[in-house]
């Protein structure tokens, strides 16, 4: 136990990874029923529960389920993985269940390929969403403590920060818009939406005058990615949407064709140019048939949580829940930048972040290509696969994914220095991950690895200010 917080990641454990949706005897009696039969099976990679679903939906899920979605379920909430095109076999892709290459591979592809080169609307409403405001300084002193980054930026900037325990450790990472000097916006993965909330209400002063409210039911949030997303955002809200005029970690409330109030931020999780609009639910088909209509002569499509992932994790952009977790540290995962130590702001976490800091990391987030993989044939790397190191064993991968764009698959994994002798961890240096040799296990055959600190394919070229883009996007599940 270290400050009293065990020694392993027991997020599997949390009770608070549950909420009242998932109380209902009905809805357990029936989960219960599917579990138990799957202690003894064999789990594929991406495997989807069949029972309680359909609990929680967006406005747009009946739209986009007749447009060929496929779903996938977290937090009970219904979110598509890919859209497969007209004429294709919907049962085979439904029950391609395989270690080797997925039969949805060149779906991901085309809807990657969108985003890159046009435009892609993803729907993000999963996303744990709260407001915090007060009267007077309350919020911003009470979020100061809570968050390892400033929060005290001028209105309308977006600012990527953790919310850490006294280890140093993420129990969340999220992003926070400041929507006025005394009112904040922010985005947290799905599956904290309990647990932040409880979190925040454990740490945050009992005030009359400070008001914390969960509004991820308020608003349907579309992921509008792409080079052309400006050209899409520019016809609806008549408004210059270039970086000039909407810089990055931007937020702005505006009209969208007739809607009014949407808030539009200038982030995208991906490392893409694009937009996330967040959008009174009642709102939100209206915007989606805009967003479609003005966007079909840029090549406007309907995109998935697999295409996301691929491009997410060629930029190297750790994801809560997959890659970070309680016994991370923003040190050990490139997100330095993130975190207020020089500016004398006490907050949880500092303290250990500061000893850390001088005693080094004993251990660090990197990026791995695979060299000699051949995607077609050898099985897949999915997550959790064993790291070498100049042959012998430095750790595990966290998250994996196919990178259309380097034409190899990419995972991230957390390297550790073992000592030969006695096996004790030792200060992990840029130095000693540049200097290995590296090999990832993937069901017993070991394949060639290129590991880098920093991303290899680039961040989208767009005119931004130097400190814009950050080496890591924040959360993801």
């Amino acid at each position: 136990m270290v400050y009293g917080y065990p020694s392993e990641n027991v997020w599997e454990l949390d009770l608070q990874r549950f909420g009242a949706l998932q109380s209902s005897r009905t809805f357990l009696r029936h989960r219960v029923m599917e579990v138990m039969p799957l202690m003894y099976d064999l789990k594929v990679p991406r495997w989807d529960f069949q029972t309680g679903r359909q609990l929680r939906t967006s406005p747009l899920y009946d739209r986009l389920d007749a447009q060929g979605a496929r779903w996938m379920e977290k937090h009970g909430f219904e979110r598509p993985k890919y859209f497969v095109p007209p004429n294709n076999d919907l049962l085979a892709l439904e029950q391609s269940k395989t270690f080797y290459k997925p039969d949805w591979f060149d779906i991901v592809e085309s809807e990657v390929k969108c985003c890159k080169e046009a435009v892609c609307v993803i729907d993000m409403s999963s996303f744990t969403k709260f407001e915090i405001t007060s009267t007077g300084d309350q919020a911003l002193e009470s979020l100061q403590y809570v968050f390892s980054n400033d929060l005290d930026v001028p209105v309308g900037h977006i600012v990527h920060t953790g919310m850490l325990n006294e280890y140093g450790g993420y129990e969340n990472d999220c992003s926070i818009a400041r929507l006025s000097k005394r009112s904040f916006f922010m985005i947290s993965p799905t599956d904290q939406q309990v647990h932040c909330w409880a979190w925040l209400n454990k740490y945050m002063p009992k005030d009359s005058n400070l008001l914390l409210e969960d509004v991820t039911w308020k608003y349907t949030a579309l992921n509008l990615i792409g080079p052309r997303a400006v050209d899409v955002l520019s016809e609806l809200s008549y408004a210059p949407m270039t970086p000039d005029h909407f810089p990055t970690l931007f937020c702005k409330e505006m009209s969208v064709g007739y809607a009014n109030g949407i808030r539009v931020m200038s982030v995208t999780h991906t490392g893409e140019p694009g937009f996330m609009l967040y959008i009174p639910i009642e709102y939100a088909l209206h915007v989606y048939n805009e967003l479609m209509s003005v966007g079909q002569k840029y090549g406007i499509r309907n995109a998935g949580y697999y295409a996301l992932r691929s491009l997410r994790i060629e930029k190297l952009f750790a994801f809560w829940g997959q890659d970070l977790n309680t016994l991370t540290t923003p040190l050990e995962c490139g997100g330095e930048s993130r975190v207020k130590l020089e500016k004398g702001i006490d907050f949880i976490g500092r303290d250990a972040l500061l000893q850390q800091k001088q005693n080094g990391v004993y251990k660090r987030l990197a990026m791995f290509i695979l060299d000699d993989h051949d995607t077609d044939l050898d099985l897949w790397p999915w997550w959790g696969e064993p790291i070498y190191r100049n042959g012998k064993y430095a750790g595990k991968t966290t998250s994996s994914a196919y990178s259309y764009t380097l034409e190899r698959h990419v995972c991230l994994g957390f390297v550790h220095n073992l000592s030969e002798d006695s096996g004790e961890e030792q200060v992990v240096t840029a130095d000693f991950i540049n200097r290995g040799e590296y090999e990832i296990d993937i069901a017993g055959h070991r394949f060639q690895a290129k590991a880098k600190l920093y991303p290899v394919v680039s961040f989208f070229t767009h005119k931004r200010r130097k400190d814009d883009v950050e080496l890591s996007d924040f959360h993801g599940k």
